[in-house]
Parts: C-alpha cells; structure tokens; sequence
C-alpha cells in the first residue's frame, strides 16, 4: 500500500508584493554598482596603458654600440698546406728488350747515376755491331775516293786529265765523306739506345716504385701512366704548396721564414722553411696565390714524408692596423654593405664600408670606420636615418 505525500502547510506566510519589488531594486542597484565599478576599472587600465605607450613612443630607442678593434699589425695567417718531393719523375725505358735485373727496390735511397736496372735488348746490340760494320765500310769507301781524287788532280800540270774527270772524282770523294758522316750518326744513336740498357738514378732520392720484376718485357712504346720502370723522389728537400688567399697576398714576401705545422704526426712541433717562389697570378676561381714554400728535411725531431697534410704557419706585417666589428653589425643593402652609426647627437647615420676578411663572428673592414666610432651592434628595421636613439654599451645607456 502506497503512502501519500504529505501536503504542504497552508498556513505559511505570504510575502508581499512590495517585499518583492524592494528586492528587486536593491539587486538591481548591486549590478549597476558592479557594472559601474568594472567599466571605470577597464577605463583607467586603458588610460594608464595608453600613457605607458605614448611615454614609450617619446622615449628614445636604446640600441647596444660597440666601438671598432683595432687589430695588430703583426698576426699569425694558418693555411691548409701540401707537402710535395723537391723533384718526382718517373723513370720509362727508351730501349725495347726484357729487363735482365734490377739493382734497388722501393724505399731505397739512390745517388745521381746510381744504377738502378738492367735492360737485355740483343736486337739493339746487333744493329749497333750492324752500325759500326756499316761505318767501316763508308770510311774504306772515303780513303779510296778520297786517294783516287788526289792521284788524279797531281795529272793537271800534264793535262792527263780533264776538269770534267776531276770533278767527277771530288763529287765522289764529297759523296763518300757524307757516308762516313751518315754512318757514323747512326753508330752514335745505336750506342745512345744501348746505353738506354742501363736505367740510371736522374738525382739523389728514394725509390718509391718499382713496377716490373726480372724477365718482364719492357717496350719504349709503353708510356702510360703507372707503366714506368720505377719512380723517384727527392725527399730531402721538400716543396709545400699552400693557396694564399688574395687578401693577403701583398702580404707573403719571398725568402720570409714560414713554419710548417704536422699535428697529426708532430703534435706541438713546428718544421722551418722559407717562401720560395710563387704562382704570380692569382686563380680567377678561388681568386688565391699558389705558393711554393721550401724546407730541408734534417729536422731531428722527424722526418717529413712526401704527401702529408699540415698547416703552414706565416707571420705577416701590415702597414697599418685593421678595424673589426661585430659581422651582427653589417647591413647588406642593395648598393653595398654598410653600418649604422650613432653620431655626436645620438642621431642614426648609415655609413657605406668596405669589408675585408670574415671570421666568423667578427669583420674586416678596409676602409669606412675610424678607431671611435660608435657601431650599432644589431641593427634592426625600426632604424631610419636621422632617428634619435639612447646608445648603450651593454650596461647603463650614455
């Protein structure tokens, strides 16, 4: 059986209807009162915002300054470098044959006219024996011509003989001496290939190839590259190549000291040598100098091997110090690189330089600052010509 909700109670009192209006007054007085105290609130955020800005636009731009480096006349300039033999040749047969011996291997150290190999060429040995048979022959034939012309000029005084007899006889004689001439020419080139037999060292040096062993078949023919009999290299001296930047080109003298740098076989050691010779031009790609460098390889530390890779070490002079700047501070425009400046009045000015070289984070510049001036350090798009601004240096603005 279901219980019955109890029924509300019928003598509640009454609430009026004035009661309900003064109510909703007074709620209508709180919101106002709220309403009105959030706007004035938001008009004075605006107001005092609106202050903060216009004292914001009248207050100068503080930009950070830096005044140009002046670097030393006297610096260090590091290049990467190529260490090369003082002469490197390779060493062909000029004579056909098979090489009958050789006489020093790789890594052996040789002497100028030291032999080095045997080259056996029977063929070459025979013409030359041919030759010099030949050449017997063509003097015999000359003292017969030569007896004959001389027997027969002693008849002019007895008019045994005509004139045209006579030159007859030296036309022969002319003709057998040009033989003997001819002969021997040939004698001589024969004993020049014989001698091509033996394969002599061109200059002091080591051996750094040896490509044939004994019994191979040498032909003269066979000049491509890594077909020679050996090759040699005069490692006691070294030449070493090294790309001067143009830059700094008028500034590599001939026979200054240079050191050479070889850390990765010599670590903290320097090798002496001298600036030899040089290109003349500059290489219209990398738009550098090639330069030679000599050094003796007699340092007692080591001994320098053909092929490294180092770094060459200049101490170069300038005539007068350069200016550096920061590379934030440059500004590429249209007409060429400038800076900006501010000058005695704290205005902005944009000076046209002319830089020099980069490393990295700082500048070279040739011409367009002087010691002094107060470079904007990273300049920005609010700068414009003739903009007041409140220099800083990092600390309090000046």
């Amino acid at each position: 059986m279901m219980k019955s909700k109890p029924d509300a109670p019928s003598d509640l009192p009454k609430i009026s209807q004035r009661t309900l209006t003064i109510i909703a007054v007074v709620m209508a007085g709180v919101m106002a009162c709220f309403f009105v105290l959030g706007f004035w609130l938001r008009h004075e955020r605006i107001k005092k915002r609106e202050a903060m800005a216009k004292e914001i636009r009248d207050q100068p731009l503080v930009v950070l300054v830096v005044e140009p480096k002046a670097t030393q006349q006297s610096f260090e300039l590091t290049l990467p470098a190529d260490v090369r033999p003082f002469a490197a040749t390779a060493l062909y047969a000029r004579t056909n044959g098979y090489l009958a011996s050789w006489k020093t291997d790789i890594h052996d150290r040789v002497a100028t006219g030291d032999l080095m190999a045997l080259i056996s060429a029977p063929d070459t040995d025979a013409d030359l024996e041919q030759a010099q048979a030949n050449l017997q022959q063509m003097e015999t034939a000359f003292r017969l011509a030569d007896a004959t012309d001389q027997r027969y000029r002693g008849l002019i005084s007895t008019q045994g003989v005509t004139q045209q007899q006579l030159d007859q006889f030296h036309s022969s004689t002319e003709q057998a001496r040009a033989n003997v001439a001819a002969a021997a020419a040939t004698v001589d080139r024969m004993k020049a290939l014989v001698g091509f037999e033996k394969i002599t060292a061109p200059f002091d040096g080591v051996v750094t190839a040896r490509n044939y062993d004994t019994g191979a078949l040498i032909s003269s023919s066979n000049i491509a590259p890594g077909q020679e009999l050996f090759d040699v290299a005069e490692d006691d001296r070294l030449r070493v190549f090294v790309n001067v930047p143009q830059a700094y080109s008028l500034l590599v003298k001939f026979d200054q000291p240079v050191a050479l740098a070889l850390e990765r076989n010599f670590p903290g050691h320097k090798f002496s040598g001298i600036v030899a010779r040089s290109a003349g031009t500059l290489d219209p790609v990398t738009r550098t100098l090639r330069t030679e460098l000599d050094f003796k390889n007699d340092d007692p530390v080591g001994r320098i091997l053909p092929g490294m890779y180092g770094e060459a070490v200049f101490t170069l002079q300038r005539d007068q110090p350069v200016l550096t700047i920061p590379t934030s501070a440059l500004l590429f425009e249209a007409e060429g690189r400038e800076v900006a400046l501010v000058d005695r009045d704290n205005k902005i000015h944009f000076q046209k330089i002319v830089p020099g070289t980069d490393f990295g984070t700082e500048m070279e510049i040739s011409s367009g600052l002087k010691v002094g001036d107060r470079v904007v350090a990273n300049p920005g798009e609010q700068l414009a010509e003739g903009i007041v601004v409140t220099p800083s240096t990092g600390g309090r603005p000046q």
